[in-house]
This record gives structure tokens, C-alpha cells and sequence, in this order.
């Protein structure tokens, strides 16, 4: 039995019809997967290498949440293979992952599971589902780069004490404190009673006293107007469809990146505003900007992957300047903004908010979710896979995809992965915002090809 944290409890207690709250990967192969082979590695490196695979949530708010092992354990309930279906091409592989995205899973059961798939062609592929509760999404990408044949620079960290309640091991600015406390405080009262408590202008003042700028990004997260209403930022449906580009070689990214001095992940933000921009005017609801959450890791890449797993990133909230058709104005806009968040302490902050989150009442935290997630239109990840080829069973890896779920009224998720050399993005949105999210993905070559042209004409910049 182990306590869960209070970050982790925010994350397990988000789940909605419209919005479940699990983590989705995708790996692809060069070659087909031997199915028993799959199940011994995932018994070996997954399920017995990290207790969570094999325990289930338990307790409640009041008595606080933990982990405990499920009697009932048995790998081959989260274990599926599956064909796919005819015509047996991208087309029918989309279509396959957005019915599995859109599966829940089972909450009398250790919370995730995997999926064989063989096709198209000669290729398989592997799909993950697994709950936020868990892990965050970096974190998942780790755990399935160690079931890979690669060597682990890395490696896993020792077993955590018997009954280790990790508090994060954070720097936690003191604005971040206050809010805990404050969410504590409104445990003992009533749902809107503690809104108010921890959204009160006097109370951000307060802390403004000692913290002016963390109180800022404060406000920033709790204060800020919401994204107005347009065709990826509306009301939600049951249901979700995913998308995914060709692959972006990162060679090329990098040339744009340096002739703008700006970062790969500016010229890869700049691209996806692009193509979120042209959509909305495409549907008629054109908006000067959005913001994105953008998840923060805050577990150091170079150390060991906790046994444990758990959340250990914060958020940041970046608007994205979808109204500048230039795709150079956009590019120089992104870099700007990004740089002027990156040095401050949002990520952590972010981090605390979500843990004081985990600590009110469940009436408090959804009321919490709704303010939080309708500042922005989509979250928007980053993550760093190998940067040579690896293989799982002797069998090459092709691309990857780790898709964040999107929470209260959020309605997409876009993921970007980077592995041998390219980049895939791949869109996660809800069915009722868009039935097909594919031509989203399929412009993102345009928008760097713009970028590149523009690099060899000063004119443009």
C-alpha cells in the first residue's frame, strides 16, 4: 500500500464522459510483433518493475487516496491483439486508434492497457492507454522506451519506501504554499464558499505583498478571461479522433530554428498555430489568439525513472498569435512569448496549483478544473524521444505518438515527438469539434516549408 499524492489525486479525480483522463501512445513498427513475446516483456519490464501496472486507486478525499495491489491481477485483461480492419491503411488505423482512445477504461482494474495491432501492410503497431493518474506523459514515454532492446542510460530507480507520500521534492515558491494552504483551509467549506476563498482578489493581493511576481502568474492562471468560443473551443460530445502528420525531418527544423534564433519547439509551436489559425478561418471563427497549456517537466531527464511513477510537471499557459498570417510574424511572436515565461517559476507554480487541487473537495476541484481548463483552447506536448533507432523484440520502432488528455472543457490534445532525426505531431481532438482532424496535421509540412523559404529572403523577415 502506498499514499498517493495530492497531484496524483487531482489528475485521478478529473475523468468526465467527454474528457477521460488517460494518456495515449502509439508505437509503430517496421515488421510484426510476436503477441506471447509482447505479454513476457510486459510482465518483465512493465508490470513487475513498476508496482503501479499492477495496483489499483483506493480510500477517498476524506481519508486520503492511496495505492494498493489488486488481488485480481491478470495481465491478459490488459493485454488485446487485434487486425486491422479492411482497407488496412492509415486511414483504417485512425479510424482503429480513435475508437480505442475513446474506450474507458476499468476502474475494478489496474488502470491501463495495451493493444496489438497488426497492419497495415507488414507493420504493426502497439497502442498504450494509460491513466494520468499514473504518471505524466514524459514519464509513460520513459517507461516504453525501457521495454525497447536500446540499452537504459538511465535505468530505474531503487524501490521507494514501504509507505513514501512524495510531496514532489520541488522548489516551491511561497506563493505556492499559500494556495495550498488555502485549499486545505477550504476543505471544511461549502463548494462555492471555497471558490471564492481561493479566487478572491484580496487574497492574490496578499500574496502580492511577498511574491509580486509568482502572485502574477497567479492571477495569469486563475484570473485570466477564458478563450472565446470558436470551432476547436465549444461545447463537447462523447468521443474523440486522432490525427497524426508525416514525418518532419529535424535537420530542417533546426536550420529555421537558427536562422530566427529561435528554439526547434518555437518553430514547431509557430507551425502548429499556423495550421490551428488557417482551420479556424477555414470553419469561420477566426480569433486574434488562443492559449495553450503547455506541460513543464520538472523531473530532471538524466535521472533514474522512480519506480513509483507519479505526476511531476506543471503547466504553462501560452497564447498563440493564430490571427498573424505571416508565418514569419508568427514565428518571431511565438519566440518572444515563450522567452519571456521561461525563466519564471509557472511550471512549479502551476504544479502547486494542481496539488491543492487534489486536496479540496471533489465539488471544489471540478468547479476549479472548469476555470482552469476554459483559459485555453488545447494542450500542446513536447517529447524528446531517442535520438538513434531502437527496436522492441528485434523489431525496428518507426514513429511514436504520446497523446495528453485534455481536461474539463478542453477539447484537444496535440503531441509532439521527436525520435531518429524527425518529428511527428500528432491532434487529439473531440469527435464533436472536429469528425476528421486530419487535414490539421496534414498542413504542418506547408507551414514549415514557408518557414524555410522564408529564411533565404531577408525581405520576408
Amino acid at each position: 500500500m502506498t499514499t498517493m499524492s495530492s497531484a496524483d489525486a487531482a489528475w485521478l479525480r478529473m475523468d468526465r464522459p467527454t474528457n477521460p483522463m488517460v494518456i495515449n501512445a502509439l508505437l509503430r513498427f517496421e515488421g510484426r510483433l510476436d503477441p506471447a513475446a509482447l505479454r513476457d516483456l510486459l510482465a518483465e519490464r512493465l508490470v513487475d518493475r513498476f508496482p503501479r501496472f499492477r495496483q489499483i486507486p483506493a480510500g477517498d478525499s476524506i481519508r486520503g487516496l492511496r495505492w494498493e495491489d489488486d488481488p485480481a491481477f491478470d495481465l491478459e485483461l490488459h493485454v488485446r491483439h487485434l487486425g486491422l480492419p479492411e482497407p488496412g491503411d492509415e486511414a483504417a488505423l485512425r479510424e482503429l486508434v480513435s475508437d480505442l482512445v475513446s474506450a474507458p477504461l476499468d476502474r475494478s482494474r489496474p488502470l491501463w492497457t495495451t493493444t496489438l495491432i497488426d497492419g497495415p501492410g507488414d507493420e504493426s503497431a502497439i497502442h498504450v492507454q494509460m491513466h494520468h493518474g499514473i504518471a505524466d506523459g514524459i514519464a509513460l514515454a520513459r517507461v516504453l522506451m525501457t521495454l525497447t532492446d536500446a540499452p537504459d542510460e538511465t535505468g530505474v530507480a531503487p524501490d521507494p519506501p514501504a509507505d513514501a507520500h512524495r510531496s514532489g521534492g520541488l522548489p516551491v515558491p511561497p506563493v505556492v504554499r499559500q494556495l495550498a494552504g488555502a485549499a486545505e483551509a477550504a476543505a471544511g467549506a461549502i463548494a462555492h464558499e471555497a471558490v471564492a476563498t481561493l479566487l478572491d482578489p484580496g487574497h492574490v493581493a496578499t500574496i502580492a505583498k511577498t511574491a509580486a511576481q509568482d502572485a502574477s502568474i497567479v492571477a495569469k492562471f486563475l484570473a485570466s478571461p477564458p478563450d472565446p468560443r470558436h470551432a476547436l473551443h465549444d461545447e463537447l460530445g462523447a468521443g474523440q479522433r486522432v490525427a497524426w502528420s508525416p514525418a518532419l525531418p529535424l535537420p530542417a527544423v533546426r536550420r529555421v530554428a537558427h536562422a530566427f534564433g529561435a528554439t526547434i519547439n518555437d518553430v514547431l509551436l509557430a507551425a502548429v498555430t499556423g495550421a490551428i489559425g488557417d482551420h479556424l478561418r477555414a470553419a469561420g471563427t477566426p480569433t486574434d489568439e488562443i492559449h495553450a497549456m503547455v506541460p513543464f517537466n520538472l523531473r530532471p531527464l538524466d535521472e533514474p525513472l522512480p519506480r513509483d511513477l507519479g505526476n511531476r510537471f506543471g503547466l504553462l499557459l501560452l497564447a498563440l498569435p493564430v490571427g498573424l498570417q505571416s508565418a514569419v510574424a508568427r514565428l518571431l511572436e511565438v519566440h518572444r512569448r515563450t522567452t519571456a515565461i521561461k525563466h519564471s517559476h509557472e511550471g512549479q507554480i502551476a504544479y502547486g496549483i494542481l496539488a491543492a487541487m487534489g486536496t479540496a473537495p471533489a465539488a471544489v476541484e471540478a468547479r476549479l478544473i472548469d476555470l482552469f481548463s476554459a483559459k485555453a483552447t488545447a494542450v500542446i506536448t513536447n517529447v524528446p524521444g531517442p535520438r538513434e533507432p531502437v527496436s522492441l523484440l528485434g523489431v525496428p520502432m518507426r514513429s511514436v505518438l504520446v497523446w495528453a488528455p485534455s481536461s474539463g472543457s478542453l477539447g484537444m490534445s496535440v503531441s509532439i515527438f521527436s525520435y531518429r532525426g524527425e518529428v511527428t505531431v500528432g491532434f487529439l481532438v473531440n469527435r464533436r469539434l472536429a469528425d476528421d482532424p486530419q487535414p490539421l496535421a496534414d498542413a504542418l509540412p506547408k507551414q514549415l516549408r514557408m518557414l524555410a523559404q522564408a529564411t533565404s529572403s531577408p525581405a520576408a523577415r
